[in-house]
């Protein structure tokens, strides 16, 4: 294969997921020549259009488009997520068209330059939009790819050039062992994607060989975690860590320490001390890549998060609504105490809806756990992505294994009718589907009658 700024052309398969769209932007935005397919439109696939990206929504897997049909100047990109037999994805494998998945070109573009890597299970998504930020808020060549809409960018690719790269090191289907990093961190390492891994004790084998990928001095190791390297932790003796954190008007203060010193006050707006930690690792890896620490504080005060985490939908005297991605029991356990610790005493109205069969199987009695810790719960049908449905998993399932009495299964038409009428000032609603179109919809209704 050509070096990728060799190729001209590339076409993805999944164009509008959001880390297949976070390259067809940098393509885009090097001048090459982008197109691709999805199987819905959505926000997302709007603004690849509106960059000049042609998008279509319908399988041609019966024709090439002439334009992507030279085999040696022609890249596709496709998600794993796609079924083997979609139509376009057999034609080019039948062409003798070089095809990577999303993970192997991200490799080839962080290689290529100087790369910090985020790895973890939870925290991946907050920690490199941080990062990327605080990069490029100093003044540094980064380009950072990121797993969701980033406020400060209104996307979820930062560019402030091309020395320096962020990255995801997603450890779904191992791909995270494509990268060749020069610092990386570790923010957790939970059982997930069970149906990928054997057990936890392989996922936790899988990210000690990524660790391994760099020395220890360029390791930056979430306090406690089972691998050698920097740690980092919140008020826990850490290598980094932020000290004497306190909540002053909504947002976090708190004192950097660091190996060559301290960095006093700084301030830090998203709520949750989940969110605190990905700042603390974000700030170290930016040491360790060497940002003038004199320029940090005022780089991390203007970061203003990422879209569905924490994400304020309607604030009012009575009703306050917030959108989250969580979909893990730990995420949802942070998501929690965030709530509990900016509104202490306020009663919560949580709406989850599952993600994944697999996923709700393997963790049913950890979910049915942290969700019976609010004080009333609505669930959705679990939202299938990729998967086929597993018998006796449902959310009915879920339902009667958590331990409130104020429960109960809800369709989506009834969500603007659940929130409106719910006496619970703070109304979170949490999963990884199509619940984020939803929760849209519902605070344009509350907004509207507002």
């Amino acid at each position: 294969m050509k070096a990728l700024n060799d190729i001209q052309n590339f076409y993805f398969i999944g164009i509008g997921g959001i880390g297949m769209s976070a390259l067809a932007f940098y393509f885009q935005s090097e001048g090459k020549n982008v197109a691709g397919y999805d199987k819905t439109p959505s926000d997302v696939t709007t603004k690849l259009q509106e960059a000049g990206v042609a998008v279509h929504f319908q399988d041609k897997g019966d024709a090439i488009d002439e334009t992507f049909a030279d085999k040696e100047n022609t890249l596709v990109i496709y998600t794993p997520a796609m079924p083997n037999t979609m139509g376009e994805l057999v034609r080019f494998r039948e062409s003798g068209h070089i095809l990577k998945k999303r993970a192997e070109v991200l490799g080839l573009i962080a290689n290529q330059s100087f790369s910090l890597a985020v790895a973890g299970t939870h925290g991946k998504t907050t920690t490199s939009s941080i990062l990327g930020h605080l990069l490029a808020a100093t003044g540094a060549p980064v380009t950072a790819f990121v797993g969701g809409i980033t406020n400060n960018y209104n996307g979820n690719l930062i560019q402030n050039g091309n020395d320096i790269t962020v990255v995801e090191a997603d450890e779904f289907d191992r791909s995270f062992l494509q990268l060749t990093p020069d610092i990386l961190c570790i923010t957790s390492m939970d059982a997930d994607h069970l149906d990928i891994y054997e057990d936890e004790a392989d996922l936790v084998a899988t990210f000690q060989e990524f660790g391994s990928l760099v020395a220890p001095e360029k390791r930056f190791i979430r306090n406690g975690l089972p691998l050698a390297g920097n740690t980092v932790g919140i008020e826990d003796d850490a290598t980094y860590s932020a000290e004497n954190v306190r909540i002053v008007d909504g947002a976090y203060h708190f004192d950097f320490k660091y190996p060559e010193g301290v960095l006093k006050d700084l301030k830090f707006t998203l709520p949750g001390r989940h969110n605190l930690f990905n700042a603390t690792t974000a700030l170290s890896m930016a040491v360790a890549y060497g940002t003038p620490v004199a320029k940090l504080p005022e780089a991390l005060a203007s970061y203003a998060g990422v879209n569905r985490r924490f994400t304020y939908r309607y604030q009012s005297q009575d009703k306050v609504l917030i959108d989250d991605y969580a979909h893990h029991p730990t995420e949802i356990a942070a998501v929690y105490q965030s709530i509990k610790e900016m509104y202490p005493g306020e009663e919560v109205l949580a709406i989850f809806q599952p993600h994944l069969f697999s996923r709700t199987k393997d963790f049913m009695a950890d979910f049915a756990t942290e969700l019976s810790r609010f004080d009333e719960v609505a669930l959705l049908d679990i939202y299938p992505a990729r998967e086929l449905p597993i018998e006796g998993i449902t959310s009915q399932a879920l339902l009667d294994k958590m331990t409130l009495s104020n429960k109960e299964i809800v369709t989506k038409n009834r969500l603007p009718e659940i929130v409106t009428a719910s006496n619970k000032k703070i109304i979170v609603m949490m999963g990884a589907g199509d619940i984020g179109v939803e929760i849209l919809k519902v605070s344009k209704i509350l907004k509207s009658e507002g």
